[in-house]
C-alpha cells in the first residue's frame, strides 16, 4: 500500500508546453513508468507534445477535456506564479481527486480563494511551492530526484524540498527505503497540512516509521506534534525522527519559503523543538543526521 500515488495513478500536466513542464515530465516518463496521459494548455488543445525522446502526449484545452478523454485522477501544476492559482481552480472544478502545485510565488491572495474552493469540494492540493510527492518504483509527481529513492518502510513529510531530498537520501542509505515521501511545501497558505500526511501514515500498515521536517514560521509543527501525542494515547504510535530548520533565523525576517518567518513571538524553532520532543519525536541536530537519528530511534 502506499499514500496518495501509486502504478495506477494517471497524471495530467498543467503547463505541460513550457520548459519546466516539459523537463520534468520526461524525468516523471523515465521513473518507472509514471502514467503521465496528458497535458493542459487552453490555447493548444488538439496538438501532441513530444518529449526529447520521443514520448507522446496529447495536448487537451482545459482539464475537464483531460479528465474526461484519459480518466486522469491527478493533475501537476506547474504553470507561473500569475495563473497558478486559476490553474489549480480549474482543477478542482474538474473534480480532480490530488491536484499536485509546485509553482513557487503564488500570490497569497490567489491562495486564499484556492483554500475557500477547496473546502467545498472533494479535491485533495499538495503544495504550492513544493517538490511534490513520490511512491518509490510506483509514480513520480513534481520534481524530486528518483534515483535516490529506494522502497522501504519511512514515510517522509517536509515543508522543504532541498531537506525532503536528504532525508530520502540518507534513509536510501540506512537501508530503510521509503513508501511515500510528501513535501508539502513552505508557503502560509497551502492546501495539505503535516496532520493531513501523518494520519496517512499512521494508518498505512508498509509505513514503519515516519520523519517529519518542519521550519519556522506558523504552528504546523507544534499541531502536528500534539497530533502525534495525542494518536500515541490512543495506540496509534509510529516512530517519528524530526527535524526544524531555521534556528538561527532572526525574527521578523523570511528565511527560504514565504511561510519561514517568526512574528509576533510565534513560530520560533526552540517551541517547536520542545512540542516535537514532548511528543515523543527524535530531534536531529543536524540535517545531516536525519537518517542517523531514525535509525537510533527504532533501535531504542
Amino acid at each position: 500500500m502506499s499514500i496518495l500515488i501509486d502504478k495506477t495513478t494517471k497524471v495530467l500536466v498543467q503547463g505541460l508546453t513550457g520548459k519546466t513542464g516539459t523537463f520534468h515530465t520526461e524525468q516523471a516518463l523515465a521513473y518507472h513508468g509514471t502514467q503521465m496521459v496528458g497535458g493542459i494548455h487552453p490555447k493548444k488543445g488538439g496538438e501532441t507534445w513530444t518529449g526529447q525522446g520521443g514520448e507522446t502526449l496529447p495536448v487537451f484545452a482545459s482539464v475537464a477535456e483531460g479528465k474526461q478523454a484519459t480518466g486522469a485522477d491527478a493533475s501537476v501544476v506547474y504553470v507561473p506564479p500569475a495563473g497558478a492559482g486559476a490553474a489549480i481552480i480549474e482543477a478542482i472544478d474538474a473534480e480532480i481527486p490530488l491536484i499536485v502545485c509546485i509553482t513557487e510565488g503564488v500570490p497569497v491572495m490567489d491562495m486564499v480563494k484556492v483554500k475557500a474552493r477547496l473546502a467545498k469540494s472533494n479535491s485533495r492540493l499538495v503544495g504550492p511551492n513544493c517538490p511534490g510527492i513520490l511512491t518509490p518504483d510506483e509514480c513520480k509527481i513534481g520534481i524530486m530526484p528518483g534515483n535516490i529513492f529506494s522502497k522501504g518502510s519511512v514515510g517522509v513529510v517536509s515543508r522543504s524540498g532541498t531537506l525532503t531530498y536528504e532525508a530520502v537520501f540518507q534513509t536510501t542509505n540506512e537501508g530503510l527505503g521509503q513508501t511515500t515521501a510528501v513535501g508539502i511545501g513552505g508557503d502560509p497558505v497551502k492546501g495539505t497540512e503535516f496532520i493531513d500526511v501523518l494520519e496517512m501514515f499512521l494508518a498505512d500498515d508498509e509505513t514503519k516509521s515516519i520523519i517529519m521536517i518542519g521550519e519556522i514560521g506558523g504552528s504546523a509543527e507544534e499541531d502536528a506534534a500534539q497530533f502525534i501525542a495525542d494518536e500515541a494515547k490512543k495506540g496509534r504510535a509510529k516512530p517519528v525522527a524530526g527535524f526544524i530548520a531555521g534556528r538561527t533565523a532572526p525574527p521578523g525576517r523570511t528565511m527560504g519559503h514565504a511561510g519561514a518567518v517568526i512574528s509576533g513571538g510565534k513560530g520560533g524553532a526552540e517551541d517547536k523543538i520542545e512540542a516535537m520532543r514532548t511528543a515523543g519525536i527524535a530531534i536531529a541536530d543536524s540535517p545531516a543526521t536525519l537518517g542517523k537519528t531514525l535509525a537510533q530511534r527504532l533501535k531504542a
